[in-house]
């Protein structure tokens, strides 16, 4: 074990401790502030376990397990704990299908019901008095389709799960898996007692943003379960998607333990985070980033400014103003480089500016213009269901054909190609077949070469006809000769998608993949820069979601947003307080933020009133 097991002790770490040395272990929820380590403190929490608990836990062949929300930072929690088997450290639909996946039966009459509620969907939907014919038409078949799955599904000998389902070949989905395993536990108490036994203590990283099925089905078995431990780590201040559970309800008898540290910020954006978030649950960090000088600790106070622009037609040459005079002042000439070395992010609300500038502004208003929030939501990292194929599979395996590296290339076909599941190679020419898909493998590299005239639609054409991949069951409709819109929100989107070249799918991975100063609100949670310039505009983002306007309170608020806010719902405010709060808490040096306005004067004398910047900080085009 290596890493961060060893730094210091905050208070937080010993009151986990604590937790575990009560008979039996106490269940908790710690909620630790951007910047506090709470990825050091699951760490510190994991590795005390191994050394106290490891040897009677392997005896009993038992397991710490540890949830985490991305194989990126399973990849790092491994590498400070180490690969002992003693730890099963894991993303949350690993986790879950490596506790249902033993017991086929309840899968399989889980499966049955999911099928027959899609079937009863469909049918609703054919009732409809307004539903068109051809639409009719496509619904006769996909319940055709989908009755064939039902009949099939008591042939499947095993499940298996990956990104789309195909049910009569026992493919579960991603989204299967999350309703799949809290659905049996809450029915099976003989599951619960199962996974409480195989795994004593259960920690889950980025609590906020955990399906909420998924924490009620541990809080349901912890509460019956007392020789279960289960800690959630998080922060719901940073909860910035819609389907996180936010807070996490503290059960009787559980520990409520909180982090404040911040070690991360310097003193002057600590001040701004701080009365960000004080109205929403009154939790104050402490400490900010400090450095050794002489062999003195002292804190680094670093710059918090807060520029106000006139909302004109061009924002691109006011924001290099800024960056100059942000050299200047700070007489950081990094400031001004666009290399990923410089450590400088742009921070836009959405991609817009950021497709632009680097070359994808098709597939940009494709999926987030007048889009539904399960297509929006997904385009700062990748995960939007249209674009999970290119960003996992696609892009990586042309990459990889472009460097001659045809190992990457067959890992990923092997992984994911039906062509080569076991069912599919019994009775084939196992050479006939790899040759069949290395002759799929050169014609999509010229689908995808520079120059190309190819859509994104005609590389999933290609994928699906030759099965190269397995491809989410959500493009079948799109991808039909005629495709006919279901009614279902996204459609167009998901059409303008599809007709988009294929050179801005290699624009849009520069961008993901960080080759640029640009990133999303969204898309920066988890991550840190020196230099940080937060981009606040409204009118150009048009994503009625967040308002930035409304939260510094120079907007006024819809009936709507009242009426949320009256009943103690959702609402505006509180995503755009959160997200504002995560990207401040991005900086380790120096912050900026930029707002465009339409009246200078007036938003100015709100933002001195909210006190979130001093007065001195708050700067016009003058200053530039």
């Amino acid at each position: 074990m290596t890493g961060r097991i060893g730094t210091p002790d905050t208070q937080a770490d010993i009151d986990v401790r604590a937790c575990f040395d009560r008979k039996p272990a106490q269940s908790f929820v710690m909620v630790a502030g951007a910047g506090s380590g709470k990825t050091t403190s699951l760490i510190k929490a994991l590795a005390h376990l191994g050394e106290t608990r490891g040897p009677a836990l392997r005896r009993a062949g038992q397991k710490i397990a540890c949830i985490t929300y991305t194989e990126v930072a399973v990849a790092e929690i491994l590498v400070d704990v180490g690969a002992s088997p003693l730890f099963h450290v894991s993303t949350i639909h690993s986790f879950l299908w490596s506790v249902i996946r033993p017991f086929k039966p309840d899968i399989a009459a889980w499966v049955m019901v999911r099928i027959e509620e899609k079937i009863a969907e469909k049918r609703e939907h054919y009732e409809r008095p307004r539903t068109q014919a051809r639409t009719k038409e496509r619904l006769e078949r996909e319940i055709a389709e989908l009755e064939e799955d039902l009949e099939a599904i008591g042939r499947v000998e095993t499940f298996t799960y990956g990104t789309g389902s195909s049910y009569a070949e026992g493919i579960l989905g991603h989204d299967d898996i999350l309703k799949l395993t809290p659905t049996c536990v809450a029915q099976y108490p003989l599951l619960r007692q199962l996974i409480a036994s195989r795994f004593p203590f259960i920690f889950v990283d980025e609590s906020q943003d955990t399906n909420p099925y998924v924490v009620e089905a541990l809080r349901q078995i912890a509460g019956e379960q007392p020789r279960l431990c289960v800690g959630f780590f998080g922060d719901p201040m940073q909860k910035i998607y819609s389907t996180g559970t936010g807070v996490v309800e503290l059960i009787d008898g559980w520990a409520d333990i909180t982090k404040p540290e911040n070690f991360r910020c310097p003193t002057s954006v600590l001040s701004v985070i701080n009365a960000v978030r004080q109205p929403v649950d009154g939790l104050e960090q402490t400490r900010g980033r400090t450095r050794i000088v002489d062999g003195v600790e002292e804190s680094v106070v670093g710059t918090a400014n807060l520029f106000i622009l006139p909302a004109d037609d061009e924002r691109t040459v006011p924001l290099a103003a800024v960056r100059t005079w942000l050299a200047a002042e700070t007489g950081d000439e990094l400031w001004l480089s666009d290399s990923r070395e410089s450590d400088v992010r742009l921070l836009v609300l959405v991609h817009r500016m950021a497709a632009m500038r680097l070359g994808f502004p098709n597939l940009y208003a494709a999926l987030n213009d007048r889009a539904p929030q399960s297509l929006s939501e997904g385009l700062g990292d990748g995960t939007s269901w249209p674009l999970r194929p290119f960003v996992q599979h696609i892009l990586p395996m042309m990459s990889a054909a472009r460097s001659n590296n045809h190992f990457t290339v067959m890992s990923i076909v092997r992984a994911n190609s039906p062509r080569l599941e076991p069912g599919r190679l019994a009775g084939e020419v196992v050479s006939e077949v790899l040759g069949n898909l290395r002759q799929s493998i050169d014609a999509l590299e010229a689908l995808m070469a520079d120059g190309s005239r190819a859509c994104v639609g005609d590389v999933l054409r290609h994928v699906r006809d030759t099965a190269l991949l397995r491809l989410d069951d959500r493009f079948a409709q799109h991808l039909l000769a005629e495709p006919v819109d279901d009614g279902h929100s996204g459609f167009a989107n998901v059409q303008a998608f599809l007709a988009c070249d294929v050179a801005e799918l290699w624009s849009y991975r520069r961008y993901i993949d960080e080759e640029s100063p640009f990133a999303t609100h969204h898309g920066v949670k988890g991550a840190q820069f020196e230099r940080v310039l937060v981009v606040v505009d409204d009118e150009e983002a048009a994503y009625n979601l967040y308002s930035y306007g409304k939260f510094f309170g120079f907007l006024p608020l819809s009936d709507r947003d009242q009426e949320h806010i009256n009943a103690g719902e959702e609402s505006v405010l509180n995503r755009t307080e959160r997200l504002f709060y995560v990207c401040c808490s991005r900086a380790v040096k120096d912050l900026a933020v930029v707002v465009f306005a339409q009246d200078v004067e007036a938003v100015r004398a709100v933002m001195v009133g909210k006190n979130l910047f001093p007065e001195a900080a708050i700067r016009g085009v003058d200053a530039l």
